[in-house]
Parts: structure tokens; C-alpha cells; sequence
């Protein structure tokens, strides 16, 4: 397992006011736990500490802290790291003490290796369900990465945690049954029912009622008189107004009087 190495600095103040003052400085603060030693507060140069991640590049990794002569060196691994949601910056590194002959817990990430033939073959997608795992081993016996060959992975199939390649010196301590990476199918396409525009000049289907008339100020026009209907029937030429005698009889109504014959 490659070590990698830091320089840290013992810090004195605690609190925000003195966090403020070393991130000014361009300083991290930092606090290394340890099994067999109280927590000591400590401070990172935020190049250097920026530098040791792109090398890490997310992996697990054995950190050796490099101190004052009267300290000594300290060997850890990163615990968690703090950033600022909106500016990005580190705020606060949190170190775990280790020993070369004492087993550690650690959680690791997961890379997948290979094409699923579920992805190539069957469309679907693959789910990694767990990102990181926890471990136990000795510091020599530390992976980077946790890797997980999904090749035969098909459409509905999963690797559980149980079913895992054997890492000499590693010990896996989730659950067995725990799915690591799955293969799923795509979700189903929903098709929307759209109704489509009336066409300008269409012919209403049968029985289908007709879309009323429009005049130019945009308002409906009266509807036209129904055949049979008396009432609606035009007047006779010639005839006044309001002369309900003179009224011509309507389309389908009653027969007109015959004319009187001639004597």
C-alpha cells in the first residue's frame, strides 16, 4: 500500500475566530484521533492538502503526518473532510490515527469494471446501490478502491455484498445480503394523449355537433330557423308588419287556401 505524505503543524486557539485567522493564511484546520492518544489540533497548508487529493484521487489511502522533530510522525488516513457548500474551500480535516500492526475500519469506495450485458445487450441501466463499504484489515492490506466486475451482469441481476471477489487481509463488515451494484430495466415511456387543433374548413363527422358560427366582432351568431318552424318563418312580400295573416306558410307547415273558382 503506497503511503503518502503531509506536513501538519500544532494549532493553538480553537473556535471560529481562530479557524477564520488560518483559513486567512491559507491554513486548514485539522484534528488527528487516535486509539491510544487524546485528539491534537492541528493545521494543513491548503496547497499542499489540495495537491495530496488529485493524488489520492478519492481512494483509500495510508497518510503519514509529517510533524516537528519533538512530535514524531504519525501514520492516518482521512476520516472526513469539511467544505463550504457555495465557496468550495475546505473548512475542516478530520485525521484517524493508525498503527501498522493494529486492524482498522475503513470505508472504501466501490469502482465497477467491465460492461454489463444487461447495459449492451438488454438496454438496461446499472445501479451501483452502495458507493462505499466498510472494511477491517491492516494498514498494509489497505485497497484503494473496492472493484466489482459487472460483465455478467444481466437485465434484473444484482452482486450482493456476499458474492464480492476475496481481497487478501480484507474483511467486509456490511451485511451480506447488502446489494452493491444492480442492472435494472429502463423505466416504461409514458405516452401522452394530445387533442389535436380543429382544422380550419373540416367537415364535423356525423352526428358530431356543428362549431357555432362567428361573426367579425367575434361574438356567435343567432342560429338559422329550423325547417318546420312556423313561427320562425319569413313574412310574405308585401305584407306589414306584425300581419300574422299575411305571414307565407312555412317549409313542411299547413297547405295554403285554395283560390275561390270562377263562376
Amino acid at each position: 500500500m503506497k503511503k503518502y505524505q503531509l506536513t501538519v503543524i500544532s494549532r493553538e486557539g480553537t473556535g471560529r475566530s481562530a479557524s477564520r485567522r488560518l483559513r486567512k493564511a491559507q491554513k486548514i484546520p485539522a484534528i488527528l484521533y487516535g486509539k491510544h492518544t487524546k485528539p491534537e489540533t492541528l493545521a494543513v497548508a491548503a496547497p499542499e492538502f489540495t495537491k495530496l487529493l488529485k493524488e489520492i484521487a478519492g481512494g483509500a489511502a495510508l497518510i503519514e503526518l509529517k510533524r516537528d522533530q519533538a512530535a514524531g510522525t504519525a501514520l492516518s488516513f482521512l476520516q472526513e473532510i469539511q467544505r463550504d457548500p457555495i465557496t468550495d474551500r475546505y473548512l475542516h480535516v478530520d485525521l484517524q490515527e493508525v498503527k501498522e500492526n493494529e486492524k482498522m475500519i475503513i470505508n472504501v469506495t466501490v469502482h465497477t469494471t467491465g460492461e454489463s450485458t444487461g447495459v449492451k445487450n438488454e438496454g438496461g441501466i446499472l445501479d451501483v446501490a452502495s458507493h462505499r463499504l466498510r472494511i477491517r484489515c491492516l494498514p498494509k492490506d489497505l485497497p484503494a478502491f473496492i472493484e466489482v466486475d459487472v460483465t455478467n451482469l444481466a437485465v434484473g441481476d444484482a452482486i450482493h455484498v456476499g458474492e464480492l471477489k476475496a481481497i487478501a487481509g480484507v474483511e467486509y463488515l456490511d451485511d451480506k445480503s447488502q446489494a452493491v451494484v444492480l442492472c435494472v430495466e429502463p423505466p416504461a415511456e409514458e405516452v401522452v394523449a394530445v387533442a389535436a387543433a380543429p382544422v380550419e374548413g373540416a367537415v364535423p363527422a356525423e352526428g358530431a355537433a356543428a362549431a357555432p358560427a362567428v361573426g367579425a366582432d367575434g361574438k356567435p351568431l343567432p342560429a338559422a330557423p329550423a325547417a318546420g318552424d312556423a313561427k320562425a318563418a319569413a313574412p310574405a312580400p308585401g305584407a306589414k308588419p306584425g300581419d300574422a295573416k299575411a305571414a307565407a306558410p312555412a317549409a313542411g307547415g299547413a297547405k295554403p287556401a285554395a283560390a275561390p273558382a270562377k263562376k
